[in-house]
Parts: C-alpha cells; sequence; structure tokens
C-alpha cells in the first residue's frame, strides 16, 4: 500500500506519524509547497521506522513520487492573518492550492482515494472533485468525523457510557450550519432524549476547533485521528460507517454539493450512502446547510 501525504505542517506530519505507527502501508511519500521541507520531514520519520516492527519506505519529493498511491490525503493550507470565526473565510485562500495540487495528483494517482483534510473542508472537497475528473466515490472530506466524536465524548461523559457504544452522527457543513440528528441518535438501541442539556453538549462540540485553534495556532491531534480512521478504513477495505463530507446526489433534495451523512467507507472509496430517516426540521437543516455551502461555492466564482 503507498500513501501520500501532502503537507508538511502540524496537521500533515501529525498524520504522516499515525501513518507509520499503524504499520499499514509499505510506502510514504511526503509532498509539501517547500520540497526540502517534505524531504528534512521524510528522513525524521524514516529514523523511526527502525522502532516499527514493519519496514517502511518514507521519502520526501514531487507529485511523480506519487504515481500510483493507494490513498492521498490533502492537508496543505494557507494561514488566515487574523483569528477565525469561520471556516469558509479560507475557501478563497485555499483554491489557488487545490488548483496547483489536485488536477496533477489526479492524473498521478487516477486509482486513489483522496482524503480531505484542508479547510473549509465541504468546499474544498467538492472543488478538489471538480478539479480532479475522478469519481466522486474517490473524494472522501473529513467532515463532521471529528465534531460527532466530539459530541458522543460529551454524551458519553454525560451518560456514563463508553463513547464507542454511543451512535450519534452530526450532518451537514463542517462549520455553523451543522446539526446533531438527534431523531436517530441511540445507545444499545434506545434512544437518546433530544433534551436541551444534550443540545447544550452539541453547541460546546461544535465550537471545540475554535477554543484549540484560537489557543494553540490549530487542532492537531483530534483531526489526525479522524483521518486515520477513514484512511484505516480504507486501505483495510474495513467498511466503517463514518460522518463524512461527500459528494451529495439526491438526498433529502440536495445534490451537488459536499456535506457529512454516515456513510460505508472501504477500499473503493465511498462505498455506500445511507439515508437514515431524519425528522422534518432536520431535513430542514440539512438543506439549509447545502444552500450555505452551495452560496460560498458560487462565491468563488468560475474556476476551471
Amino acid at each position: 500500500m503507498k500513501v501520500t501525504i501532502v503537507g508538511c505542517g502540524n496537521v500533515g506530519m501529525a498524520i504522516s506519524h499515525a501513518m507509520l505507527l499503524s504499520e499499514i502501508p509499505d510506502e510514504i511519500v511526503l509532498l509539501n509547497r517547500t520540497k526540502e521541507r517534505a524531504i528534512g520531514e521524510a528522513i525524521d520519520l524514516q529514523d523511526a521506522v527502525t522502532f516499527s516492527s514493519k519496514w517502511i519506505h518514507v521519502r520526501g519529493g514531487d507529485i511523480p513520487d506519487a504515481a500510483d498511491s493507494d490513498l492521498v490525503i490533502m492537508t496543505l493550507s494557507d494561514k488566515p492573518k487574523e483569528p477565525l470565526l469561520d471556516r469558509n473565510d479560507m475557501a478563497a485562500l485555499n483554491l489557488p492550492i487545490m488548483k496547483t495540487w489536485i488536477p496533477p495528483l489526479a492524473k498521478a494517482c487516477p486509482k486513489a482515494v483522496f482524503v480531505m483534510v484542508s479547510n473549509p473542508v465541504d468546499i474544498m472537497t467538492w472543488v478538489a472533485w471538480k478539479l480532479s475528473g475522478l469519481p466522486s466515490r474517490q473524494f472522501i472530506g473529513t467532515g463532521t468525523l471529528i465534531d460527532s466524536a466530539r459530541w458522543r465524548m460529551l454524551l458519553s461523559l454525560e451518560l456514563n457510557i463508553h463513547p464507542q457504544d454511543i451512535r450519534a452522527y452530526i450532518f451537514g457543513e463542517h462549520g455553523t450550519t451543522q446539526f446533531p440528528a438527534t431523531s436517530i441518535a441511540v445507545t444499545g438501541g434506545q434512544k437518546i432524549d433530544d433534551s436541551p442539556r444534550h443540545e447544550e453538549l452539541f453547541q460546546k462540540a461544535s465550537v471545540a476547533a475554535f477554543e484549540i485553534y484560537n489557543r494553540k495556532g490549530s487542532t492537531t491531534f483530534g483531526i489526525s485521528g479522524a483521518t486515520m480512521k477513514i484512511a484505516e478504513s480504507v486501505l483495510r477495505d474495513n467498511n466503517r460507517t463514518l460522518p463524512v463530507s461527500v459528494v451529495i446526489d439526491d438526498l433529502y433534495g440536495v445534490s451537488d454539493v459536499c456535506l457529512s451523512v454516515p456513510v460505508i467507507v472501504g477500499r473503493g472509496g465511498v462505498e455506500r450512502m445511507l439515508s437514515p430517516k431524519l425528522s422534518d426540521q432536520e431535513v430542514g437543516k440539512f438543506q439549509a446547510s447545502a444552500e450555505h455551502v452551495r452560496a460560498v461555492i458560487d462565491s468563488l466564482g468560475p474556476f476551471f
């Protein structure tokens, strides 16, 4: 298995180290806007292979070195000058990055699954798919996987139940219009009450990233874990059910936009999109989220 990670910042390297520790790939390729940084990070990671039970080849290079990768993880992003209030403010900043990197990567790795981490992840996942010319199933954004994990963790502390036993998903945008699908949230087959307290916990989970970002400059370990969950399901063909950002095609009255819904993730990327029965209010929120994301995409103007 060959994995290419694009971007050697804090997030990219946290993912790279986690990937090495997973001992799943045979080869890891690091790419960066500054090639020397990619090479230096690769040498450092290769040293860590000495302490691994699997002999993994790590190297830094250029896009041709990524050829025939099974998985491409995109973390490149420009850093905003001011503290973030809305991830969508980064759309215009990161569009040129996608235009530069995605077409040649898609040409070099036509069978790869692309995992998009760069924000705003819903817009960048949609843009990358459009720029690539590849099937939509090959593009997965981390989306609300991390938000759902935060919400489940807070619910688990409140209910005194292990978070892995809680089935609760956040739908829609990885941003201000996301919402908890409380109508389908369950544990042990029992519905989790739609109480004001659980709504409060959702609100806390939804702003956690901004607290982290404004205190330390980036979210790192949580998003690395979310990315690895997607990567493992692809590389090991685990067929895990994950709430991730994918191209929506006629779901809840929405099409041609990327939003998070539960999907089956496996070797081919999006193996199957699920469509649990939401309440009428939740369907309305999903449609409103789609309109919000579409407005951001339209604000970028034509980019082909």
